[in-house]
């Protein structure tokens, strides 16, 4: 920017010397410069605060020399040169950056206390909870704090709320509703604090998988005498637990209600032939489920080549235990590795139970 061709009014006359000018006035006289030369200068996106104290230091300027013009703005140069970083500045921009970087829940954490120390509404986060959750807060807090959680809801929202509530517990909240007219903003502002705290700010998780998953991811690599002793267990302490164990389980002789026949080649493909012929051999001696899957994968490829694996699977007799045991958990491996994949679908066995 060119100092000399700039508009800006001169003082030439005689006085007594200025006062030592304050960064803040020197930013102002900046900020002058550039308006006047026509630079566009994307003020907004400063902090408000700071956008007040300049526009209230830019209301104060009067006259200013030229000698202090260019000694400002040779000043402002020479800080831009000196530059080795720039950080984003601010919670808000240091968040925007990291939004790929930081877990959900400790973004969470971050927003939460930027909202209670700007005073930030904390109602729309309280608002966006799904109504499952909405309707654990409802039956959770007392009948006032549920009539204006229900008072700040949208109408659909809030009718769906309802309906999902015990009819008493619907008219108690409900009638509620007509005696929140005399809480005052500070108190309704307080009480979405205290909810956003409680429901809205998830805790860190200390495991990504749920429980069932673990479990299930456990005894997928357990022995199949081992894997069906725990189930056996589990089913006496919780049948239901024991249930959605059992489906994130996937084992050899699931291969026939889980892997789709028009996925069976893909699979295969993926599967070292040793190690194939081995299962296939192991699976079809051992009869039952196992044999079933043997089969199912049989069946779902080419003539040509079920007939050369069965001709290798012939010269495959008395295969011990542990080893087909670790052929089975290398084909289930090589199937749930093609299904994260993304190369094949896992039918769903909740699904292939409602289908029944």
């Amino acid at each position: 920017m060119s100092v000399l061709s700039s508009p800006v009014r001169t003082d030439r006359s005689a006085g007594p010397p200025a006062a030592p000018m304050t960064q803040r006035r020197k930013a102002a006289l900046v900020v002058q410069l550039a308006l006047a030369e026509g630079q566009a200068l994307p003020l907004a996106s400063l902090p408000e605060e700071v956008q007040l104290d300049l526009t209230r230091e830019m209301g104060d300027l009067r006259l200013v020399d030229r000698a202090t013009l260019e000694q400002v703005a040779e000043e402002f140069l020479a800080s831009l040169e000196g530059l080795g970083l720039s950080a984003p500045g601010g919670l808000d921009n240091v968040l925007k950056a990291l939004t790929d970087h930081l877990s959900p829940a400790a973004a969470a954490r971050v927003r939460n206390e930027v909202a209670r120390a700007r005073g930030i509404d904390p109602w729309p986060a309280i608002l966006a909870l799904p109504v499952e959750e909405l309707v654990t807060l409802m039956n959770s807090e007392s009948t006032e704090v549920a009539a204006i959680a229900l008072s700040k809801l949208d109408v659909a929202k809030a009718a769906d709320l309802l309906g999902r509530l015990p009819g008493p517990a619907a008219r108690r909240i409900t009638y509620a509703v007509s005696r929140t007219s005399a809480v005052g903003p500070h108190a309704v502002r307080r009480i979405g604090a205290a909810l956003c705290a409680q429901y809205a700010v998830k805790p860190e998780k200390a495991f990504s998988a749920t429980p069932v998953e673990r479990v299930g991811a456990i005894l997928n690599s357990s022995k199949s005498d081992t894997r069906e002793a725990v189930l056996a267990a589990l089913e006496e302490d919780d049948p239901a637990f024991a249930e959605d164990v059992r489906r994130a389980i996937f084992t050899f002789k699931d291969i026939p209600s889980r892997v789709a026949p028009i996925d069976v080649p893909t699979i295969l493909r993926a599967i070292d032939n040793d190690t194939l012929v081995t299962a296939l051999a192991a699976a079809r001696a051992a009869g039952g489920p196992e044999g079933e899957a043997a089969d199912h994968l049989l069946q779902n490829i080419s003539q040509r080549l079920a007939d050369g694996l069965r001709d290798e699977m012939e010269g495959r007799k008395d295969i011990k235990r542990k080893v087909a045991e670790a052929a089975f958990s290398e084909v289930v491996a090589a199937i749930r590795k093609r299904a994260e994949a993304g190369e094949i679908t896992l039918v769903d066995p909740a699904e292939s139970d409602e289908e029944e």
